[in-house]
């Protein structure tokens, strides 16, 4: 028990710090002294900084991700319910990486892309294996491979905007133009395959 007390103490030292300051802008060192732990008690629990902030992250999202499925299954018909559910991951993605990460370092660094990549197929595999699980057998393999690509194609273009945006306000308007330009013709494309 206390191993799990010293692990929450580490994540929740990591989340405030990271929130605050950005991931690249926090040492170990400030998670060590916010948890009130010594440095070389983290490396017991976490291989690296990477490595505690996919930990605190992957909780997030596990939440995140059951009250997404869970939430408004009672939608007007399919298109609406998926175009919801891509809205709702496109604004956990975000909010991943606005509060925990910090867009600066999303933009200047190979590792945190190809850490946000890892991560997004992490999501993607939650977010299909608990969409199965709450279509059960009233849908058949092919649907859920339409619903893959729904989430890819989403993801896809959702980072390239992100990566690509000047500031928080313009990753905020181009949210808004993929919610009404783009994702009503890849929720009837992948729905009427």
């Amino acid at each position: 028990m206390e191993a799990d007390k010293i692990k929450e103490s580490i994540k929740r030292a990591a989340q405030e710090l990271f929130r605050k300051f950005g991931y690249h802008k926090t040492s170990v060192n400030e998670i060590a002294k916010r948890a009130k732990i010594a440095k070389a008690t983290i490396y017991k629990y976490f291989d690296s900084k990477e490595d505690v902030l996919h930990s605190l992250l992957m909780d997030y999202i596990k939440v995140s991700v059951n009250d997404l499925i869970h939430s408004n299954t009672a939608e007007v018909d399919e298109e609406q319910h998926l175009n919801s559910l891509i809205m709702k991951t496109c604004r956990l993605s975000y909010t991943v990486c606005n509060e925990f990460i910090g867009w600066d370092f999303i933009r200047e660094s190979t590792n945190s892309q190809d850490f946000l990549k890892n991560l997004s197929n992490e999501l993607e595999e939650m977010l299909v294996s608990a969409f199965s699980q709450l279509i059960g057998i009233r849908r058949h393999e092919n649907y859920l491979q339409r619903l893959r690509f729904l989430i890819k194609c989403s993801k896809s273009i959702v980072f390239s905007f992100a990566f690509t945006s000047v500031s928080d306000s313009d990753v905020r308007k181009n949210f808004v133009s993929f919610q009404k330009e783009i994702l009503p013709y890849l929720v009837k494309a992948a729905i009427t395959i």
